[in-house]
């Protein structure tokens, strides 16, 4: 049978951001209406933890779909010409189980991750949000980016890392980008203080984002940890924010943000107000309050993947184009 091969730059050709964040509206209604078989994805770890093999497996009933994305974590490739997630979508039919589609998952994890961070904030930060910090200037912060400037009207951009360097080179490339002026600054405070929105994408360990900076109705999307040892947040951020998530289980197992603070007893799971698909069905309400602090923590679910490469499969097969091999999938011989 038929299999389409998609490569990254094909991913971003035929995936917007703008589709991106409707298609993960969708994605994340079916997950609340439970319409989906989501396990907790395995992870294989190389010695001293230096980079890590990730499993994400998924079924969506309404889109008649299942799949898998395996993927390399290499957090030390920021910075270098490598992506820090790198490996492949395989999109199947649930009918048969035939496989559709082999497609580039650093290019799907980089729109859908952002694309999920905009829905966060269009559902949850308050409608006249327009001063942004986003912290990390790789990947992650340049698609974040973008998919902020779609859901809210940003006219302040503020750009940190730990690498000022690069922070720099980021300020200046999207700010061309984008036609709006991104600086850069040399602390992660100073990126904070006074920003409606933040996205933290960074590879750190240990906290980048102190509660005390955190502005009275600011909404946060926190991306870039995503284990049980490491977060962005320290506990007083965790504490005065009204927290959701993408998915409960997936916090209570592998958010760092979450986990950390309720070791130190200061929070319990009820502190985990909803998920974002309950917001986006309106079983549950966003943001209460003008001066409420908004928290989305992000892990990044296998169903975004699915939706995000089903969408694709869709698109080229409706619209013609693609590369397309024999891969197998039918028995030799007839009955």
């Amino acid at each position: 049978m038929k299999v389409l091969i998609v490569n990254q730059a094909e991913v971003t050709q035929w995936l917007s951001m703008r589709e991106c964040i409707d298609v993960m509206a969708e994605a994340f209604k079916m997950l609340a209406a439970g319409n989906t078989i989501l396990p907790l994805r395995p992870i294989l770890w190389l010695p001293e933890r230096v980079g890590a093999l990730a499993m994400m497996p998924a079924y969506m009933q309404e889109i008649n779909a299942l799949g898998l994305k395996v993927l390399t974590l290499f957090p030390n490739n920021h910075g270098t010409q490598y992506d820090s997630h790198q490996g492949a979508v395989l999109l199947c039919e649930a009918t048969h189980g035939g496989l559709l589609a082999i497609i580039d998952a650093s290019a799907i994890t980089a729109i859908r991750t952002a694309a999920v961070s905009g829905l966060a904030t269009r559902l949850l930060a308050r409608e006249n949000a327009h001063d942004l910090a986003i912290l990390g200037a790789g990947t992650q912060a340049r698609s974040h980016l973008e998919a902020m400037l779609l859901v809210r009207k940003i006219t302040r951009v503020r750009i940190w890392s730990r690498n000022f360097a690069q922070a720099e080179k980021f300020a200046r490339r999207e700010s061309q980008r984008h036609n709006i002026t991104v600086e850069a600054v040399t602390t992660a405070r100073e990126a904070v203080i006074d920003a409606d929105i933040v996205c933290t994408t960074t590879a750190a360990k240990e906290p980048v984002v102190k509660g005390d900076w955190l502005k009275p109705g600011a909404h946060i999307n926190a991306v870039g940890a995503c284990t049980p040892m490491t977060r962005e947040l320290d506990t007083a951020a965790m504490l005065k924010s009204h927290l959701i998530v993408d998915r409960r289980e997936s916090a209570l197992k592998e958010a760092g943000d979450f986990i950390i603070p309720q070791k130190e007893g200061v929070l319990d799971d009820t502190h985990i107000r909803g998920e974002l698909g309950e917001v986006g069905l309106g079983q549950i309400g966003g943001r209460t309050s003008t001066e409420q602090i908004t928290l989305f923590k992000s892990l990044g679910l296998a169903i975004e993947d699915l939706a995000a490469a089903h969408h694709i499969y869709k698109k080229i097969s409706e619209q013609g184009g693609g590369t397309w091999v024999e891969l197998g999938g039918r028995r030799e011989i007839d009955f």
